[in-house]
């Protein structure tokens, strides 16, 4: 059996990356979290026009988080698999991967605040 060209091969890759992300958007509730508050930062970067740097440190932010959340629920799904009885690793494997997530999200918060409580300090006063 003859392997597949690199065109093939290249294409499937992104299918199945493709279809990963759809499987983690359908099946985590807390990815909508992360995609909504996504959306509230994104509008609120375009309603002030940050800078081109502090739309970089955002967009950053955000796929970090996003990436935490992917792999964490990656992790949490393996770990399913090759544990499906109650285990104390299991579960300390389980916790360390929402740790990262909850990690990520506290450090785009603190980005996103660092970034924006100067927009909104400007806003508040000319509002006044």
């Amino acid at each position: 059996m003859s392997r597949p060209s690199f065109i093939r091969s290249r294409y499937n890759s992104f299918r199945f990356a493709f279809k990963g992300l759809n499987a983690v958007f359908r099946s985590e509730p807390n990815m909508h979290l992360h995609v909504l508050a996504s959306i509230i930062v994104l509008v609120m970067a375009y309603r002030f026009e940050v800078t081109r740097v502090e739309w970089c440190l955002l967009i950053l932010c955000i796929g970090m988080v996003w990436v935490a959340e992917i792999f964490n629920t990656s992790i949490e799904t393996l770990t399913d698999l090759v544990s499906p009885m109650e285990n104390i690793w299991a579960g300390k494997t389980k916790d360390l991967a929402a740790g990262a997530v909850l990690m990520a999200a506290l450090t785009a918060v603190a980005v996103g605040l660092f970034i924006f409580i100067p927009y909104w300090a400007a806003y508040v006063n000319v509002a006044l």
